[in-house]
């Protein structure tokens, strides 16, 4: 089996994990591993029923299209079964070894061959194999093994056992930390603030809410509305909706939001495409089907290719103010954050109401502040007036009730 191209400019993947062992039989379409890209964990189906033998390792960076396992399909799936049956000698000569015999050393491991990388870091050391405990296929000692392990010092402080965990980052990982070093480098970034009282979302969300979920089986929920304000803000602002491409201006007519989600993987953007032209009721339906898909590891490269503009919820998490970091080559985030009782003024008099920081970072190279500034105040407007300017003054019909 060759890796198969996970997107249009992908050039490698990395295994991730390897869902079987070599030698196993597995079905055909069976997911056999996981690949990370720089853009996506996807699994790897088997092309066809056998037995496998693996071409790789986990932790390898493989070029698509190169071999990395082979499926024998004339491979039985109870091969292994009849093996352990000719040689029942064989089998059952360890459990007849007194353990008085061998006891077990507790600190000792079984030695297992270390790969050449890891018997140099041990030798420069002075580790003894036996002392190492491998977790590679097999208890095999890796790279990795050798460089975490420490040698003895003497006895054991008095605070007790600390352990230390190393792992490689995945590719997605460090194609995000990437992709986010380049937008501080590369961006002239620059946010600005405002507040919103979002009462009003509130009021006519509790007085819907219940038939919404009722009528199109999906909750209503914050991020139409805040879409939907987007989507005004971007067509009475579009140098917001537009992108650097060297000496050029990239201008769009169509509002394709990333929503950044949060997956088991890290950081996902997935897209709602034409934005402009859906309902309340579609964008909460775009955004759920993107989310389960994010949760349960399943978003593709698609999924996540594009976008003109970026919403990133941090109140979710608690958040109370950030900074977001743009999403390249995009010119501009939107970050949401929690929802606080404050005490404001409110046409002379203190009043408490349900109060939410807005940030906004933009690229100073193709955004003025003033296009940036009257973007944000136009979002806030949306928002504290639903109704007349997201709704056309007619909340049933918005909500298709």
């Amino acid at each position: 089996m060759k890796v198969p191209s996970p997107g249009e400019s992908i050039t490698e993947v990395e295994i991730a994990q390897w869902l079987v062992a070599d030698g196993d039989y597995v079905e055909k379409d069976q997911a056999i591993a996981e690949v990370d890209s720089d853009k996506a964990t996807l699994e790897l189906p088997a092309e066809v029923s056998g037995t496998i033998t693996l071409k790789a390792e986990e932790g390898d960076a493989v070029a698509v299209g190169a071999v990395v396992c082979v499926i024998d399909t004339e491979g039985k799936g109870t091969a292994s079964t009849e093996v352990k049956e000719e040689t029942p000698a064989a089998a059952a000569a360890p459990v007849a070894a007194p353990v008085a015999e061998a006891p077990v050393v507790e600190t000792s491991y079984a030695a297992q061959t270390p790969s050449p990388a890891a018997r140099k870091i041990m030798n420069e050391k002075g580790i003894d194999p036996n002392q190492v405990q491998g977790s590679g296929r097999g208890g095999r000692i890796t790279k990795n093994d050798a460089v975490k392990v420490v040698p003895s010092m003497g006895t054991q402080p008095e605070w007790g056992e600390r352990s230390q965990k190393r792992a490689k980052l995945s590719m997605l990982r460090r194609r995000v930390a990437e992709r986010l070093v380049a937008a501080k480098n590369e961006t002239a970034m620059l946010t600005t603030f405002n507040e919103v009282d979002m009462s009003a979302v509130f009021k006519v969300r509790n007085e819907y809410k219940d038939a919404f979920l009722e009528k199109h089986g999906v909750k209503l929920g914050f991020m139409s509305f805040f879409t939907k304000a987007v989507v005004r803000a971007l067509k009475l602002y579009p140098d917001v909706n537009s992108m650097m491409d060297g000496d050029y201006k990239i201008a769009y007519d169509y509002c394709d939001i990333s929503v950044a989600v949060s997956g088991p993987k890290g950081l996902m953007v997935p897209v709602v495409r034409n934005a402009e032209l859906l309902s309340f009721v579609g964008i909460e339906q775009e955004i759920g089907r993107l989310a389960v898909k994010a949760r349960d590891g399943k978003i593709t490269v698609d999924d996540m290719t594009g976008g003109t503009f970026t919403i990133s919820n941090g109140g979710v998490f608690g958040s109370m103010l950030s900074t977001p970091i743009i999403n390249p080559p995009q010119s501009g985030i939107l970050g949401m954050h929690n929802i606080i009782q404050r005490p404001v003024a409110v046409y002379g008099k203190v009043e408490i109401r349900p109060m939410m920081y807005l940030a906004l970072s933009y690229d100073h190279r193709i955004i003025d502040g003033r296009e940036s500034v009257g973007f944000l105040v136009a979002i806030k407007e949306a928002l504290e007036d639903p109704i007349a300017l997201l709704m056309e003054a007619d909340p049933k019909k918005a909500f298709e009730l």
